[in-house]
């Protein structure tokens, strides 16, 4: 009963913070309820025993990409008054390819509840092969072997995602001096710097 009872909790605060991420007016608002959110589903993670996803939701998203979503939102000047009527204009669209979404997830559900022996196949216990193991060790024990590949195919995308939106924001401005570290190495500390030696009581002329 009790575990029922913070399954619908963490569930409904959830799926309302989630409805506000894309509700809310102020950006500022939206990305506080975005952080509401992963706390919630990382609640869920911990009530299904996976306590090694949960932690890593909550120092990967909320520790960086929220804080840095909410860092960036409070030092951009954006015009919220003109980015709100760029969103009505296509209001449209993203209600289409919000509906498109919506019945691409109730398909996947219906198909798998009514597939045969779902129910059963939902309750089947650990195999005897991972029993003794944490939940670290046999995500990573399979994820290191099954899909190592894969896993190093993710990493090349999110370098060459890194890559090109450093590239897209690289500006070169005339003009404008910029540090050489080299150059700093390369200097003689007799030709910038002179030592003078002062008399008590005399200034230097």
């Amino acid at each position: 009963m009790i575990e029922a009872l913070f399954f619908y909790v963490f569930s409904t605060v959830l799926v309302l913070s989630a409805m506000m991420v894309i509700s809310a007016k102020n950006p500022v608002h939206a990305v506080l309820y975005l952080i509401l959110s992963f706390f919630n589903a990382a609640g869920l993670f911990v009530m299904l025993g996976a306590e090694l996803i949960a932690m890593i939701l909550v120092i990967v998203y909320v520790g960086a990409v929220a804080v840095l979503f909410l860092f960036v939102v409070m030092m951009l000047d954006i015009d919220f008054t003109r980015l709100r009527d760029e969103a009505q204009k296509h209001a449209m669209v993203g209600a289409i390819t919000g509906g498109v979404l919506l019945g691409e997830l109730a398909w996947v559900y219906s198909q798998w509840m009514g597939a045969r022996d779902a129910l059963a196949r939902a309750a089947q216990t650990a195999p005897q092969a991972t029993k003794g193991l944490t939940n670290a060790h046999a995500l990573g024990q399979l994820l290191y072997t099954h899909y190592a590949y894969l896993f190093q195919v993710s990493g090349l995308i999110l370098l060459v995602a890194m890559i090109g939106a450093i590239t897209l924001t690289l500006r070169s401005r005339p003009g404008v001096r910029k540090q050489v570290i080299s150059h700093q190495l390369d200097r003689n500390p007799a030709d910038v710097v002179k030592i003078e030696k002062i008399e008590t009581g005399a200034g230097v002329s």
